[in-house]
């Protein structure tokens, strides 16, 4: 008798008919129940459980990198659960809102480049490759749909996009601060931006890439498509913005800061410590 007969035999007899009859079910649609049992990685591989022991270690996301780089097994796992998961974790509105209207369940749909590609850019400063700044990991971020609509245009006011608070850096060989920042449209493939982009013909860039999903990108500053809400909104030099978004819909770029006086940063901390963020600027504590 095979081991795999023996192990049916033990968990019917230490668990009653029900479970018996489950695995006659099983066996009945041609499942093998006992290479399931014997499996060493049964466990380790069942989706349910992984959700449970990163939600334990709380979306950790150098554990998940480590765990997909396993197998290819638990990395097609990890591509389609538990990055989710960890992005669904992370910022439970804004992934509720680039998801909405794909599913009832918030984070069950699908989003452009994939989850794994939205939960390195909630994690990631891609830095400033002009400027000499290489990109980090990024704790702690803040994104906000009301910095996205300063990135607008009027003509692509309809659009919904997600972008983060500068990271600033201090600029290699020089005085001043050059800010990193990165976002994600919602829908990108019906968007106006898109359309506008495409419309008019805006060129491909052939030396740039997304750092987050690998795909091409068009330059937003370079298609005349960048408001100078942008650089109001930043705290940034005028003319001295620029950034990307690729065929995914994933945004990213940098800009040269302009330095605040001692007044104005004394002004800047009351407005930040009355507490008076809308709704939709949320700090993510990744």
């Amino acid at each position: 008798m095979s081991e795999g007969t023996l192990e049916m035999k033990r968990l019917r007899v230490g668990s009653g008919c029900s479970i018996g009859a489950v695995a006659d079910d099983w066996n009945g649609r041609g499942r093998c129940i006992g290479a399931r049992i014997r499996g060493v990685n049964v466990g380790i591989l069942d989706e349910q459980v992984l959700v449970l022991v990163f939600r334990a270690l709380n979306w950790d996301p150098q554990e998940l990198c480590s765990v997909a780089r396993v197998s290819r097994r638990l990395r097609a796992v990890a591509e389609r659960v538990l990055w989710r998961e960890l992005c669904v974790s992370r910022a439970p509105r804004m992934v509720s809102a680039l998801t909405a209207g794909s599913s009832s369940a918030p984070g069950s749909g699908r989003v452009g480049g994939g989850w794994p590609a939205l939960a390195k850019l909630l994690l990631y400063c891609c830095g400033a490759a002009g400027a000499g700044v290489p990109g980090h990991f990024a704790p702690v971020s803040r994104f906000s749909k009301t910095s996205g609509r300063s990135f607008l245009s009027r003509r692509c006011g309809g659009d919904l996009l997600y972008v983060s608070d500068p990271c600033e850096h201090a600029a290699s060989g020089g005085d001043e601060d050059v800010g990193a920042y990165r976002g994600v449209f919602r829908g990108f493939m019906r968007s106006r931006t898109r359309a506008c982009l495409v419309g008019g013909r805006a060129p491909l860039e052939p030396r740039v890439r997304c750092p987050y999903c690998g795909a091409r990108v068009w330059s937003v500053t370079a298609a005349g498509l960048a408001p100078r809400s942008a650089c109001r909104r930043l705290g940034a030099h005028e003319g001295r913005l620029e950034y990307f978004v690729c065929v995914s819909g994933h945004l990213h770029g940098s800009c040269w800061l302009a330095r605040l006086s001692d007044s104005d940063g004394d002004g800047q901390g009351e407005r930040d410590g009355s507490g008076s963020l809308s709704d939709d600027d949320r700090r993510m504590a990744l």
